[in-house]
Order: structure tokens, then C-alpha cells, then sequence
């Protein structure tokens, strides 16, 4: 069972978890991905930073969304801790419920091309390449995805 909780990024919990998710990514293409997130992006109407525990409390992810226009918001440090099996998805349908919810028809996210675990991750829940939108648009390194709510 897992309990998904807004929360502000700035807490101590949501801090340990977006490091623990740039030390990763870190490993994996060589950026922590934190220049591409800002917490205030993730505050206020139409956003939302959410943490993930278990029963007894330890933390096992997080993730955001950020408005990006009327229609479309972004998915942001999206983190599971490893090991935790079904955690990711958890989040992900929480974010997606809670988009619906808050009138967005559509998700987006960018991650880099040599992250294929997101890749396969996002895929099997139905995100399909775009072309790449503000920052990521002509970066041959990042790869954007999308998918329609329903």
C-alpha cells in the first residue's frame, strides 16, 4: 500500500527524495536534471509536488506537475526509490488522476535518450514522442513525450 500526499518541495522529505532521484540521474546521463526544475513551478494553482510512503512512513517517490498552458502540464522529478516495485506507476496515476482533475487534457515530460528505463517506463503507460517543446527543443540529447488524458 502506498500513501500519496501533496506536500511543498521545500520539506525535508521532498528534498531527500529529489536528491536521492539527481544522484541517479547523475549516474545515468551525466546531469542531476536540476537545472531543469524550479519548486516554485510546482506551487500554486494548478500544480501539485506529491510524496510516496508506505504504511509505517519511509518515503518511496515523488513527482510533479507543472502547468504549461490551459490544456497541458509537465511532468516533473518523477522518483521512485529502487527497488520499490509498482511505486512509479503509483505516482504516475496519481498525477494523472489529479491532471484530470485540475482540467488538463494532456501530460508532458522531457527525459534524456540514454534514460531508457524512463523511456520503457513511460511507454508502457502510453507516452508517445513529440517534438521537443520550450528548453528541449533542439537539444539532439533530450527526447519530450505525451500523453492524452482520458
Amino acid at each position: 500500500m502506498f500513501i500519496l500526499a501533496a506536500e511543498d518541495p521545500a520539506t525535508p522529505d521532498a528534498m531527500t527524495l529529489m536528491a536521492a532521484l539527481s544522484a541517479r540521474l547523475s549516474q545515468i546521463t551525466g546531469d542531476p536534471g536540476t537545472s531543469s526544475f524550479d519548486a516554485d513551478d510546482v506551487r500554486g494553482a494548478r500544480a501539485l509536488f506529491v510524496v510516496a510512503r508506505d504504511a509505517a512512513g519511509a518515503l518511496l517517490g515523488c513527482g510533479a506537475l507543472r502547468p504549461m498552458t490551459q490544456q497541458s502540464a509537465e511532468l516533473k522529478r518523477m522518483y521512485a526509490v529502487p527497488g520499490t516495485l509498482g511505486v512509479g506507476s503509483a505516482i504516475l496515476a496519481h498525477l494523472e488522476q489529479q491532471a484530470l482533475a485540475l482540467g488538463y487534457a494532456e501530460l508532458c515530460l522531457a527525459t534524456r535518450r540514454v534514460n531508457q528505463h524512463a523511456l520503457d517506463f513511460y511507454a508502457k503507460h502510453g507516452y508517445t514522442a513529440i517534438p521537443n517543446f520550450a528548453k528541449y527543443a533542439g537539444n539532439p540529447v533530450s527526447v519530450c513525450l505525451s500523453k492524452r488524458l482520458a
